[in-house]
């Protein structure tokens, strides 16, 4: 065990006195508040906090990205979400601005001199699509605003390796920073207050297409839509070939549609197999008051979650329900959807009329390989006979893995932190989003986005989600006495500040 690294005393003690932190050799850094993750939570965090006053000197945030929008960048952009096209998110989901005016719609009718954002806005959802602001406008407010704030002095670059409660109240934060960037391995910082928002922790294939990728060592044929794989396009555009899509979502949905534009921009003769593991055939819900949209295997809907699930009647019911009601209304509300655009549906139209896209309802049994490298995809329905698909290419559009256990930091709070899961099998968190059973004296350790799933908030994968739990930490923080409220005296004022990009005071 090298100087300045932790010792197997400290990998097995919960709580760690300052003396066998320091008597392992790694430097202590005292710091009031640390977030890790480096993600756009961290940054509504800490942007929540700036604007109440705290100063950027008591705050610091753990990552190896370089910027906060580095990971939602990339996801984007891999899953064919390039910065000209338009994400799913609201108008004024603005996680550059907690106010959300001037909404992403108003800016952008500015910017272009056209009213047409503002038109679509008055006339949604009825005449026109669900207005949602294009990638590059989300990314340039959110680099604004962390130059405002900032953000580049708040941001410590490592690798955090855990988190463990220190003998008199707060934590100990272990960070591995870059080689070479210090003289020893590791260093700790203690903070009173702890702020997880480490979002997924990789990638989630499907069991037959995981078991398929290790006993073959298949990478470029069998792909992830969240993983790089821009070769699938580029060998479509050189000759014919054939897709299997699996997943019935909004990645699926956008995979689709750039395999269709390439087709009919390029001239190519590129086949489609989609296969939806549930087939949505028409309106589905318990009730009228809660049905959505469906059709040709796809269930519709404008955003990951109902409107009134960010700030309405459905968000109100979730707080209040106990977890087990809590897991139906998620089930109900929440799974696979994608929003049904207009352009796109006659898109698809044309597709299944051209009779080169294959939508089937099946459950997939295994995949082979042909002896010249192509893929063999069997599958069984109710309705029909066995069959086999054969394919150049495979797209996986199922998703992100959120289980706890993957992430190092979150399986170690488990294990030693006192955390516990809730009914999701994430996170347990109380009403100001801390994590429950991970108190220690004063210190408190909250937790926001994906790994906070299941509790008394619906959608806390998403923009409006991260806001909402930066702003119920502060206050929790506010009453702590670590940060100022924000009534509306502050409000206005800070927002003025924003507005003519001036640092928050």
């Amino acid at each position: 065990m090298s100087w300045g690294d932790l010792t197997p005393e400290l990998l097995h003690s919960s709580v760690w006195a300052d003396g066998l932190v320091e008597s392992a050799g790694i430097p202590i850094y005292d710091m009031p508040l640390v977030s890790v993750g480096g993600g756009l939570g961290s940054f509504t965090l800490l942007d929540v906090l700036r604007i109440r006053g705290v100063a950027a000197s008591a705050m610091r945030v753990l990552s190896t990205s370089d910027s906060p929008w580095q990971t939602w960048e990339y996801l984007t952009r891999v899953s064919q979400l390039p910065a000209h096209e338009r994400i799913r998110s609201d108008s004024g989901a603005r996680p550059d601005n907690i106010w959300g005016f001037p909404s992403y719609a108003v800016q952008e009718a500015w910017q272009e001199r056209s009213i047409g954002p503002l038109f679509q806005v008055l006339t949604e959802p009825i005449g026109r699509d669900f207005y949602s602001p294009r990638a590059a406008l989300v990314l340039r407010g959110v680099q604004r605003e962390a130059d405002r704030i900032g953000y580049w002095e708040m941001l410590a670059k490592g690798q955090v390796r855990m988190v463990r409660k220190r003998l008199g109240g707060g934590y100990f934060t272990v960070l591995t920073p870059p080689a070479g960037s210090g003289p020893t391995k590791r260093v700790a910082l203690r903070s009173r207050y702890v702020h997880l928002a480490v979002g997924y922790p990789g990638l989630k294939f499907l069991d037959d297409l995981q078991e398929f990728r290790q006993r073959k060592g298949e990478r470029y044929r069998v792909v992830n839509a969240y993983e790089p794989h821009e070769h699938v396009y580029d060998q479509l555009s050189k000759r014919p070939g054939v897709v299997v899509v699996r997943g019935a979502g909004i990645v699926a949905s956008r995979v689709l549609q750039r395999l269709m534009d390439d087709r009919e921009r390029y001239g190519l003769q590129t086949q489609i197999v989609h296969l939806f593991r549930t087939f949505v055939t028409g309106a589905h819900g318990p009730h009228a008051f809660m049905r959505r949209k469906g059709g040709d295997g796809w269930a519709y809907q404008a955003f990951t979650m109902p409107k009134s699930a960010f700030g309405g009647q459905l968000k109100a019911q979730f707080r209040k329900a106990p977890p087990e009601r809590r897991a139906r209304l998620a089930a109900l509300v929440a799974g696979t959807t994608t929003p049904k655009l207009a352009r796109w549906q006659e898109q698809m139209h044309r597709a299944r009329q051209g009779s080169w896209y294959h939508p089937v309802h099946a459950v997939v049994e295994r995949i082979d390989q042909t002896p010249d490298g192509r893929l063999v995809t069997h599958t069984r329905s109710v309705s029909s006979a066995p069959m086999q698909y054969v394919s150049d290419f495979i797209i996986d559009c199922t998703g992100l893995e959120a289980d706890m256990p993957e992430h190092r930091v979150l399986a170690d709070l488990l294990q030693h932190g006192g955390a516990r899961p809730n009914k999701a099998g994430r996170l347990q968190v109380g009403p100001s989003f801390e994590v429950l059973g991970a108190e220690n004296g004063d210190g408190r350790l909250y937790a926001s986005g994906a790994a906070t799933a299941g509790n008394h908030f619906l959608a806390v994968d998403s923009f409006l989600g991260m806001q909402t739990a930066a702003l119920d930490i502060a206050d929790d923080l506010a009453r702590r006495g670590f940060c100022k409220g924000l009534g509306p005296v502050r409000s206005v004022s800070q927002w003025l500040r924003w507005a003519a990009n001036r640092r928050p005071a």
